[in-house]
């Protein structure tokens, strides 16, 4: 998009470093989260090494030992977690409401830019109420406006949303963003939808597309990848959700239970380590109880706490099957064939980008016997599978690194960015 200027404030005096804040659900476990970070802070390393970065997140001590910057909480009442009971827990959660606009404007103005990287920015798949993420964005973008830092959402996710003081704090962060670029399509087209006028806005492909991938491995023809997540329905379904979580655990326990029977082994990870780890004990459990005579390395709980992990748990497999959007991006990097069991449009949106549009399918309508049929097909042409997702995966590449020139001349004009300038970048819907 063309960039819209905050209030004017005095230019940084030339030679001193740029001030760079990185915002957003990061630090919480999320994984794909943390890995969209891990980009830009490589791009800013490479591009802007003089630059001082720290963070405001969910889990300021897990960036701190990770990434090794200055964080600080998201919330204003983070530091009382835990430490304050019932009633009294209430109220400083309500406090501290009012607290968080105080919080974040002191935090913004500290900075020149202030970078959300990647993630659901502007999104609404899963359960989320007005004043959890759509509030700090709201908050985030009011405060870079008022003070004149540049606040720039980087390839985010966006969808419609129906909730109407959801979707009007979001929209309002975005109005108050200097710089708006989509991960897919689809999230600039649902932004459009909800009345912003995206017409200077740009899609550029995931921020994880940029991550170094490992020499590509086709994985043992026997072993598959199974992705899970402790899925309770989307944030549309919340008066059905436990239905909905029982329905999907007894899916992919009898899924997991036909890769066994059919002489598979079977490889589990996660995309959120705080949340899903109970799915995967569900699944290890029931395929215990239903062949006993089973040798338990053949169904095998990984340990996946970031990207490199998930990676990691990844490359052994030769085919891919996985609900969290980030297992299916994981795969892709790893130029893995995959089939997504999502629970949203980016799902579908990355899948087809990938040319795997007819190996979806929805998790609320999940159907097993067609899943298996899929899975079917899908083994049966890897080669084609792979040369293809190649393709895409160096295209997206080449993208990235385009957008990352385009943010060094936008927000830091009076530095001289390490990397080559990009190509001229085209307006949102092409590619």
């Amino acid at each position: 998009m063309s960039p819209r200027g905050p209030r004017a404030r005095r230019g940084r005096p030339p030679g001193t470093a740029p001030r760079v804040g990185l915002f957003g659900l990061l630090g919480s476990g999320n994984i794909g989260n943390d890995a969209s970070m891990e980009v830009v802070l490589r791009y800013l390393r490479a591009a802007h090494p003089d630059a001082i970065v720290d963070a405001m997140c969910r889990g300021p001590e897990e960036i701190k030992a990770k990434f090794g910057i200055d964080a600080v909480p998201l919330l204003w009442s983070q530091k009382y977690a835990g430490r304050v009971p019932g009633v009294a827990a209430k109220a400083v959660k309500l406090l501290g409401k009012g607290a968080d606009a105080f919080h974040t404007a002191s935090w913004v103005r500290r900075h020149d830019a202030v970078i959300v990287p990647g993630m659901g920015a502007l999104e609404a798949s899963l359960p989320l109420r007005p004043w959890q993420t759509p509030y700090a964005m709201f908050l985030l973008c009011a405060s870079g406006r008022i003070a004149g830092t540049k606040v720039a959402m980087v390839s985010v996710g966006a969808n419609m949303i129906k909730p109407r003081m959801t979707r009007w704090l979001f929209n309002l962060a975005a109005r108050n963003a200097f710089y708006r670029s989509y991960r897919d399509q689809q999230s600039c087209d649902a932004m459009r939808q909800r009345g912003l006028d995206t017409s200077t806005d740009h899609v550029y492909p995931d921020l994880v597309f940029a991550l170094p991938a490992p020499p590509f491995e086709p994985g043992d023809p026997q072993t598959v990848g199974l992705g899970v997540m402790a899925y309770y329905g989307t944030n549309d379904d919340r008066q059905q959700a436990d239905e909905i979580h029982a329905a999907y655990v007894a899916k992919m326990q009898r899924f997991t239970r036909w890769l066994v029977d059919n002489n598979r082994k079977v490889r589990l990870f996660v995309g959120d380590s705080q949340w899903d780890d109970s799915v995967v004990q569900k699944i290890v459990a029931d395929v215990r109880e239903y062949r006993p005579d089973l040798d338990q390395t053949w169904v095998v709980a990984e340990r996946v706490t970031s990207f490199a992990d998930l990676t990691r748990a990844m490359k052994p497999a030769s085919i891919v099957v996985a609900t969290r959007y980030h297992n299916v991006m994981c795969a892709l990097k790893l130029e893995k064939p995959v089939i997504s069991i999502g629970y949203a449009a980016k799902n579908a949106a990355i899948m087809a980008d990938a040319g795997l549009a007819d190996f979806c399918q929805h998790t609320n309508s999940l159907d097993v016997d067609r899943l298996i049929q899929q899975f079917t097909e899908l083994e049966s042409r890897p080669d084609q599978v792979r040369k293809t997702i190649r393709e895409r995966n160096a295209e997206n590449a080449r993208l990235l690194d385009q957008q990352f020139a385009k943010l060094s001349a936008l927000l830091f004009p009076a530095s001289g960015a390490r990397t080559a300038p990009g190509r001229e970048d085209a307006p949102a819907g092409a590619r």
